[in-house]
C-alpha cells in the first residue's frame, strides 16, 4: 500500500475525533440550544417565523432628524415600535441612526429600550439581535478603542495582536449593547482599484485566513462562546468573490471562473466557518451573470452543505430588492423575496420597510417557498440568539464594562498600529530623524485625522471623524510632541483635504510658501494619500497620487532638503513619478487613532 495512503487512513480516525472533540468544546450546549430551537420554532406562527427573518434600520423605528441637526438626541417612535414589534414580530434591528456614533450610554439605553419594548409584545419572549458596523473597534461609538483597519492589522503579521484587537471590539461593542458586528471582511484585496480595498486583509488566501481567524476567535471567544457577556457575534463578509469586478467599482459584476472562486476566493470563508463565525453576509453583485443573493449553488450548496455551515445568512443592504430593480432576475420584489429565500438568505436587511414580512407570508401560503425552508431559516436565527445568551440576557448593563476606553486598550491599539507601518524606503538611513531635528511637515494627512481612520469610523464614510477625535494626535501634533526641542517642528499643509463632497476632492493651500518655510528646515516629512471613502463613493477612475500632492513633492524635493514621504491611503496610489525624490517612504495604511 502507498505509505501516504497508509498514513492517510491512520490519521483519520484522529482527525475526525480531534473534531468532535473541538465541536464539543467550542459548544458545549449545542444539543441543548437545538432543542430549544425546536420546542420555540414549533410554537412560532407563520407571521412570527417571517418576523424573525426581517432585519430594519434603526433609522426607521426613531423620529426623524435634519441633517443639520444629526447629532441631537435620537427618540424612538412609538407607533413605528408598534408597527415593528406588535404588528410584525421584527427578529433584528442595525444601524446607526442619523449616520453617526453616539456615546455608549446612549447606545446601551436606546438598543436596551428596543429590547425591552420587543420582549414585552412578544408573545414567546424572543429577543432581538443588534448589528453593527464595529469594524476595525466599536467604530459606531464615541470614545471606543479604534484600531488600524483590515488592511494594516494584516501588514503586521501578527495574528495575536489581531486576536487582541477583537476582545477589546467585543468588550466595548458589549458595552454598548450590541452583540453583533458585520465583521470581519474575508473578501481578498485582489483588484487594488476597488474602494475596499482596506476593509480587506490583503490579496492572499492564507494571510487572509490567519488573520480573519484571529480576529473571529477574538470577538466570539477563544472557546468560542459568544453567549459570554465580553463577546460578540461575528459575521463573514462578503460572500463570495465581491472583491474582484470586471470594473473595479464597488457592487458591479464579476467573472471568475468556478476553479478561481474555489481555489482563490473560498479559502477564507472556509476558514472562518471552521473558526466558527455565527453569520455570513452575500456578496452584493453578481457572478458570471448571477446575483449571488440570487444562487442556490453558492449559499446553500456550497455555504451550507458543503462548508456545513450551520449559521445565519444575512442578505446586504437592500439586496434582495435589487434583485427586482438592479439585476433585472425577478418580475417584482415579491418574486425577489421567493428567489432570495430560496436560494438560502435566512435574512433580509430590508431596511426601510416591513415588505418583507408580508411577502414571506404570502409566498409560504402559496407554497412558493417551502415551510421547511422557513424552518431552517428561522432555526438558524434563534441558535444565533440562544448561542448569544439573548434569552437569558437580552441587555448588558454598562457598569459591568468599566475597562472601556481604558489606558490598557490603547496601548493595545498604539502597538497594532506601530506594527502595521510598513518602510518601503531608508535611502542613506536617514531614518530614524534626530530628536531634535528642524522638520516642516506638509500634505492633506499632515493635519488630519480622518485620513488616519478611513471610512466605517463614527459614520459610514468616515466624513464626522474630526468632531470625535479632538483629544487624539494628529501626525503634525504627534512630531511636534515628540521633539526634543519646542518650536522646531513647524506645519505648511500645502494641499488639503475637503471636508465636504467627494473623497478626491483636494484644494490648495499656498504650497508656493513650501520653498521659503523649507530653507529653515532639516528635513520635510510630507503625508500624502487619500481620504476617507467606502463602497461605491469609493469608486475611482485610476490609482494616481492626485496632481496636487504629486506637485508639492516635487516643490519639496526642489528645496534639496531631504524629504521622507508617508502615505496614508486605503489603496496603493501610484508613486512612481515622485519616488526617487523622496529618501524615504513610510506606508501608513489607515492606521487608526494612534497612527500619529
Amino acid at each position: 500500500m502507498n505509505r501516504h495512503i497508509l498514513i492517510s487512513l491512520l490519521l483519520s480516525p484522529v482527525l475526525v475525533l480531534f473534531s468532535c472533540m473541538r465541536e464539543i468544546k467550542n459548544n458545549p450546549a449545542a444539543d441543548d440550544i437545538d432543542l430549544k430551537v425546536k420546542e420555540l420554532l414549533s410554537q412560532m406562527t407563520l407571521e412570527e417565523k417571517a418576523g424573525q427573518m426581517t432585519q430594519v434600520t434603526l433609522d426607521l423605528l426613531t423620529e426623524g432628524i435634519s441633517p443639520e441637526k444629526s447629532n441631537e438626541p435620537l427618540v424612538l417612535d412609538t407607533a413605528l415600535l408598534k408597527e415593528a414589534f406588535v404588528k410584525y414580530q421584527i427578529g433584528s434591528v442595525l444601524n446607526a441612526a442619523n449616520n453617526r456614533a453616539r456615546d455608549r450610554e446612549t447606545w446601551n439605553r436606546l438598543i436596551g429600550r428596543i429590547q425591552e419594548y420587543a420582549l414585552a409584545h412578544s408573545r414567546l419572549k424572543i429577543p432581538v439581535i443588534y448589528g453593527l458596523d464595529m469594524i476595525h473597534g466599536a467604530s459606531y461609538v464615541a470614545e471606543a478603542t479604534l484600531f488600524p483597519q483590515q488592511i494594516g492589522m494584516a501588514a503586521t503579521w501578527n495574528p495575536g495582536l489581531i486576536s487582541r484587537a477583537g476582545e477589546i471590539t467585543a468588550y466595548e461593542s458589549r458595552a454598548a449593547g450590541c452583540p453583533w458586528t458585520f465583521s470581519p471582511v474575508m473578501d481578498l484585496g485582489s483588484d487594488p482599484r476597488w474602494p475596499r480595498q482596506w476593509e480587506t486583509f490583503g490579496e492572499d488566501p492564507l494571510l487572509a485566513s490567519a488573520m480573519g481567524s484571529a480576529l473571529i476567535s477574538g470577538l466570539q471567544g477563544s472557546s468560542n462562546d459568544p453567549g459570554d457577556v465580553r463577546h460578540i457575534a461575528a459575521c463573514l463578509k462578503h460572500y463570495l468573490g465581491y472583491s474582484q469586478p470586471v470594473s473595479g467599482k464597488d457592487r458591479t459584476p464579476a467573472l471568475i471562473p468556478m476553479s478561481v472562486l474555489r481555489e482563490y476566493h473560498l479559502p477564507a470563508f472556509r476558514k472562518g466557518v471552521e473558526s466558527g463565525a455565527m453569520a455570513v453576509m452575500v456578496n452584493s453583485g453578481e457572478i458570471n451573470g448571477t446575483p449571488v443573493h440570487a444562487s442556490h449553488e453558492l449559499i446553500t450548496g456550497l455555504l451550507k452543505e458543503e462548508l456545513g455551515f450551520k449559521g445565519l445568512v444575512v442578505s446586504d443592504w437592500q439586496d434582495i430588492e435589487f434583485l427586482h430593480t438592479r439585476h433585472k432576475v425577478a418580475a417584482s420584489h415579491k418574486e425577489a423575496v421567493k428567489i432570495a429565500v430560496n436560494a438560502g438568505i435566512d435574512m433580509s436587511m430590508v431596511p426601510y420597510n416591513f415588505r418583507f414580512a408580508d411577502y414571506v407570508v404570502e409566498l409560504a401560503g402559496e407554497g412558493e417557498i417551502p415551510m421547511s425552508r422557513i424552518d431552517d431559516a428561522v432555526s438558524r436565527i434563534l441558535r444565533v440568539k440562544y448561542l448569544l445568551g439573548l434569552f437569558d440576557r437580552p441587555v448588558t448593563k454598562l457598569a459591568d464594562y468599566p475597562d472601556f476606553a481604558s489606558a490598557e486598550f490603547a496601548s493595545d491599539a498604539r502597538r497594532t498600529a506601530l506594527e502595521s507601518i510598513t518602510l518601503l524606503k531608508n535611502e542613506g538611513d536617514v531614518l530614524p530623524l534626530p530628536a531634535d531635528a528642524k522638520i516642516l511637515v506638509c500634505g492633506p494627512a499632515a493635519h488630519n485625522m480622518r485620513p488616519l481612520l478611513g471610512g466605517w469610523s463614527y459614520s459610514w464614510q468616515g466624513n464626522l471623524v474630526n468632531e470625535f477625535t479632538e483629544g487624539y494626535s494628529t501626525i503634525y501634533e504627534a512630531i511636534r510632541d515628540l521633539s526634543s526641542v519646542p518650536g522646531h517642528i513647524e506645519l505648511l499643509e500645502g494641499v488639503i483635504y475637503s471636508d465636504t463632497g467627494e473623497f478626491r476632492n483636494e484644494r490648495k493651500r499656498k504650497p508656493e510658501l513650501l520653498a521659503g518655510k523649507a530653507a529653515k528646515a532639516d528635513y520635510i516629512v510630507i503625508c500624502a494619500g487619500e481620504n476617507s471613502y467606502t463602497e461605491f463613493s469609493g469608486n475611482d477612475t485610476g490609482l494616481d497620487l492626485s496632481d496636487n500632492q504629486k506637485e508639492l513633492i516635487r516643490i519639496a524635493a526642489s528645496t534639496g532638503k531631504p524629504v521622507i514621504l508617508v502615505l496614508v491611503q486605503g489603496r496603493p496610489r501610484i508613486i512612481r513619478p515622485v519616488e526617487p525624490l523622496a529618501k524615504a517612504i513610510l506606508n501608513a495604511y489607515l492606521p487608526g487613532n494612534y497612527g500619529g
